[in-house]
């Protein structure tokens, strides 16, 4: 049996498939990502997580590159920055299992096509980060809110290593 070769495509020229096989996979992540963290917060809540991804993306492409991932999907699987991607999290398991049958998954769908179209108004203030009011982690002590949206507190963290 023959072994499958790789080969790359020739200068230039795209493949449709592939492009849109990785574009259903971003938004699938991001809609992930908005779900596991903000299904309880309603469309602002959830739109307000999507904005933290799309900032800190934005901040990437800024400087170059950045530790917490330079896409989408970097940005959202970089381990313990979104819980909901964490193994030992509770809703892990459900992350992976909900689909579209899943109200607040439809609509976390939504949002997350919204704002790789670029359509979604940023109601954080530029914020990179966020977490649930009553905590305080150690990276938001001396830092001011960007904004409050629901449950959550969002910062425009700017010195950041």
């Amino acid at each position: 049996m023959k072994k499958p070769t790789l080969t790359a495509i020739p200068g230039g020229q795209t493949n449709p498939a592939a492009e849109k096989f990785y574009n259903d996979m971003t938004a699938d992540v991001f809609a992930r990502t908005i779900w596991g963290e903000a299904r309880g917060e309603g469309v602002p809540g959830m739109e307000a997580v999507a904005c933290v991804v799309l900032n800190r993306v934005k901040r990437a492409n800024q400087k170059g590159g950045y530790w917490w991932g330079n896409n989408i999907i970097q940005v959202c699987q970089k381990p313990y920055q979104f819980s909901c991607w964490n193994r030992a999290d509770p809703n892990f398991r459900k992350l992976l299992a909900v689909d579209a049958s899943d109200l607040y998954f439809a609509t976390a769908m939504r949002v997350a096509n919204r704002a790789i179209a670029g359509v979604l108004k940023d109601s954080t203030g530029g914020a990179t980060h966020y977490h649930a009011r009553g905590t305080l982690p150690y990276w938001a002590k001396g830092e001011a809110a960007s904004a409050e949206i629901g449950r959550h507190v969002f910062y425009n963290v700017k010195n950041e290593s």
